[in-house]
């Protein structure tokens, strides 16, 4: 008899089975008792600040529960930043997490300043994982909280949005970040959302997004919602701006079930969800890609009070919890979820979440751990007991690459760093390089300036200008080079250019704001 758990990708309206990253259980009805269960390797890094502490007391929980697991440690974070490596991860770090598939992580320090980047960022995109699950529920009345029916999933694109981190100082006055939404981003990270919900039994998925602002980027977010909506008839779906979604999910967060949201929008309202379910302490997330995982707690390492044996190991926990049901040991999640609810319900905390009246024991991380290890096998009485669905996996989506559009070029935006005087003068200038593509428009920070600007509108030195072709011809991409030659002779210190484009007849790009 083969015993194995399947993962099945949706591709193309068909489920593909495809075997999972993690080892099979291959016996026999004869042999099932002589044959030791097989372990699942993963790959542990301890972190930074009170990673060490909870990363600790996380394993001997685990251990305790008899989890089917081994794993390697690696070294990442602050040390090795501060040792002059820039990215914080060395390449055996790489091939430990990239041969495991499945990460067990810490918090780190990013050391502030020094063009260091954070390394949760690189290693979610570097991975692909591109799923963010935080459940943010609350435990009322054993956690202080105003909101006891509080139970969100919020689902956070992970990979895209400012999160790319692309950013350049273009003038004395201005830097500039990239905002980067693309359509397969969009579908991966929405479809997972409804697929989240249907297995999950959940009956709504909301989508966060501002495209009253940004039509474009987090139009597109919105667009690709809609569409993916009309195929799960079965879950109630909503949208919303989100400040307004934001406001409503502090104060009313039951009218909420699954999140969906950008990259930004998605850590700020996560930690926000937490909190407010009575400590962002108790968060645990998933980053789940294709291939590889990486569970954390939300919260970061908290060096002042690193080494004081006060933290809370629940995120981390609750972290590696997903961690055991995504690898197929459904049965070990149980246990550790089932004691860490008993400890909670009894009483026992750490200082974050001690509340006079309704904590019993004030105790460190340690403490803490010993306690829910103490309860092992034993279930809580009001927090609901936790019974996970064996052998299900989630339908990861595909995605496949639509047709493509008719792209025609239709000019330039022609960005300029200028600290001259009046806007005509500029204009004036600029319309010496009129070359079969003619000036249409000057904005400064977005706000069109020339013609029929405002004198109230407060101007910068970063200046876009616009060339159009002035009928439905496309333009010609020797323009452009032409043009740029022109600004060199006018002394117009151009600092970079963004193509402008129809795609099926549509615009490709924004109004100036005024326009």
């Amino acid at each position: 008899m083969l015993i194995a758990a399947a993962r099945f990708l949706r591709k193309d309206n068909h489920l593909v089975k495809k075997f999972p990253f993690f080892p099979l259980l291959v016996t026999t009805t004869e042999s099932i008792n002589k044959t030791k269960p097989i372990m699942q390797k993963i790959t542990v890094a301890k972190g930074d600040g009170i990673g060490p502490e909870i990363m600790d007391a996380t394993l001997s929980i685990l251990k305790a529960a008899n989890a089917r697991i081994e794993w390697d440690e690696i070294e990442i974070g602050e040390q090795l930043y501060l040792s002059g490596n820039t990215s914080g991860i060395d390449k055996k770090a790489w091939d430990k997490i990239v041969g495991n598939q499945v990460f067990l992580k810490a918090p780190i320090t990013t050391p502030q300043g020094g063009g260091y980047k954070s390394l949760n960022v690189t290693m979610r995109k570097t991975l692909g994982l591109y799923a963010n699950i935080r459940p943010c529920k609350s435990f009322h009345p054993f956690v202080a909280t105003k909101h006891p029916e509080m139970d969100v999933v919020i689902i956070r694109e992970n990979e895209e949005d400012l999160y790319a981190g692309i950013e350049h100082r273009q003038t004395e006055e201005v830097v500039q970040c990239l905002k980067l939404i693309s359509r397969p981003g969009c579908e991966k990270i929405i479809r997972y959302a409804f697929e989240y919900a249907r297995l999950y039994k959940r009956k709504k998925v909301s989508c966060f997004v501002k495209d009253n602002i940004m039509k474009m980027t987090d139009g597109l977010f919105h667009t690709i919602f809609k569409e993916i909506a009309v195929e799960y008839p079965d879950i109630e779906t909503d949208n919303w701006i989100i400040d307004i979604g934001a406001a409503r999910l502090a104060d009313t967060p039951e009218m909420f079930d699954v999140i969906v949201t950008a990259n930004l929008y998605g850590d700020v309202i996560s930690d926000i969800a937490a909190q407010i379910t009575g400590s962002v302490g108790l968060a645990g997330s998933a980053n789940i890609g294709q291939k590889c995982a990486m569970f954390e707690a939300i919260h970061g390492s908290a060096p002042p009070i690193a080494g004081q044996n006060v933290a809370n190991p629940s995120g981390l926990l609750r972290a590696a919890v997903m961690m055991l049901s995504h690898i197929g040991q459904q049965d070990v999640a149980e246990i550790v979820k089932n004691a860490w609810a008993c400890t909670i319900e009894e009483g026992i905390h750490t200082a974050d979440i001690y509340k006079e009246n309704v904590s019993r024991q004030l105790v460190g991380t340690r403490e803490f751990a010993q306690a829910v290890i103490a309860r092992i096998d034993k279930q809580p009485s009001i927090i609901p007991v936790a019974d996970y669905e064996k052998d299900v996996q989630l339908l990861l989506p595909v995605y496949a690459r639509k047709t493509p559009a008719k792209k025609v070029l239709k000019g330039v935006d022609v960005f300029v760093d200028w600290k001259g005087g009046e806007v005509e003068e500029l204009a004036s200038s600029l319309q010496r390089l009129n070359n079969g593509i003619e000036l249409t428009m000057i904005t400064n920070r977005g706000v069109k300036v020339w013609p029929e600007g405002f004198n109230e509108t407060f101007c910068t030195d970063h200046w876009r200008c616009r060339y159009e072709i002035p009928s439905e011809r496309a333009a010609e991409k020797g323009y452009i080079p032409d043009l740029l030659r022109k600004a060199i002779s006018e002394n117009i210190d151009v600092i970079k250019t963004e193509n402008l484009y129809e795609f099926d007849g549509v615009k490709g790009f924004s109004l100036g704001q005024g326009q």
